[in-house]
């Protein structure tokens, strides 16, 4: 007895010292920021180590961030405590808030307001020049979207177009209506398959062409705009409801005093094309839920 008794002690002594080795998990010594890859993922990546350093020197921990393989994997990392801080869109937080508890604390503003819209891009040269066109050439033409689980790569468009051309299922919209898809992994990206002829659509955030003139020079000539989706409420800044109030509080309140840094608003510009960052309530996303539970999107969808 005495022995089982010692081994109780030796295996519960093991476990805390593992539960302390990284602190309090509703306040660990070192916190993890994850972005999704809504463009070049090595170029988030670099860009964010600044706001990493200056986040970590206000809160006084060890801030790392790290740019996720999709939407998906991000939503399941802020499910699992091991990403602290996320920074995801709408439609994120919305599939997060449905699987875990997480709370949208704050969003991005741009251009003055807490919305934006998504785009849908052609070839200068296509003969399709607005939506009303598409059912013209339903069947023939590749649709690119960076992944299922974008608020403006998919979601949006998606819904618009199965309400616009009484399209039954999301199956129907890209086996029948468009001739295929290519989950592109990035709003650049889907934008590059449109240029080099892998794809004839792509649906991006507006405006994706303002963040690649530098390296595509001539892309507001090469890709033309033919339509728009309604207004998408901002992404978000989304943390595990698991994480001590006053953690989350000064998390808020951290990101709420980098409006007033000029440097760091220029980083949040370069990462996210943040230019201010504002308070968010979970109500603010309702419509993105709405569309959501509208559209019924199976798994193998939100897995591609």
């Amino acid at each position: 007895m005495k022995k089982y008794f010692m081994l109780i002690m030796a295996v519960s002594l093991m476990f805390l010292a593992a539960c302390g080795s990284s602190g309090d998990s509703a306040n660990p010594d070192e916190l993890v920021m994850g972005f999704v890859p809504s463009q070049d993922s090595d170029k988030i990546a670099e860009t964010a180590e600044p706001l990493a350093d200056k986040l970590g020197e206000v809160l006084d921990k060890d801030v790392e961030a790290e740019t996720m393989t999709s939407y998906s994997a991000l939503v399941e990392a802020l499910g699992a405590g091991t990403v602290h801080i996320g920074f995801i869109p709408a439609f994120g937080f919305v599939l997060a808030d449905s699987q875990y508890e997480v709370e949208p604390i704050l969003k991005s503003e741009r251009h003055g307001s807490a919305t934006y819209v998504a785009q849908y891009l052609v070839r200068a040269d296509s003969p399709v020049n607005s939506l009303e066109d598409l059912e013209e050439h339903a069947g023939e033409m590749t649709w690119a979207y960076g992944d299922a689980s974008s608020t403006s790569g998919y979601l949006f468009p998606a819904s618009q177009l199965m309400e616009m051309f009484d399209i039954g299922s999301t199956t129907e919209l890209q086996e029948e209506f468009f001739g295929g898809t290519i989950s592109s992994g990035g709003h650049d990206a889907s934008a590059v398959a449109v240029l080099e002829g892998q794809a004839d659509i792509a649906t991006t955030f507006d405006d994706v062409r303002d963040t690649m003139e530098e390296d595509y020079p001539t892309i507001k000539d090469d890709l033309k705009r033919i339509g728009e989706t309604d207004p998408i409420p901002n992404d978000t800044i989304t943390v595990p409801s698991s994480l001590n109030d006053e953690l989350i509080q000064d998390i808020k309140e951290a990101f709420l005093s980098f409006n007033d840094d000029e440097e760091m608003i220029q980083i949040m510009n370069e990462v996210y094309n943040w230019d201010a960052i504002i308070e968010a309530e979970r109500s603010d996303f309702d419509v993105v839920k709405e569309t959501y539970e509208k559209l019924e999107l199976d798994e193998s969808v939100l897995d591609e």
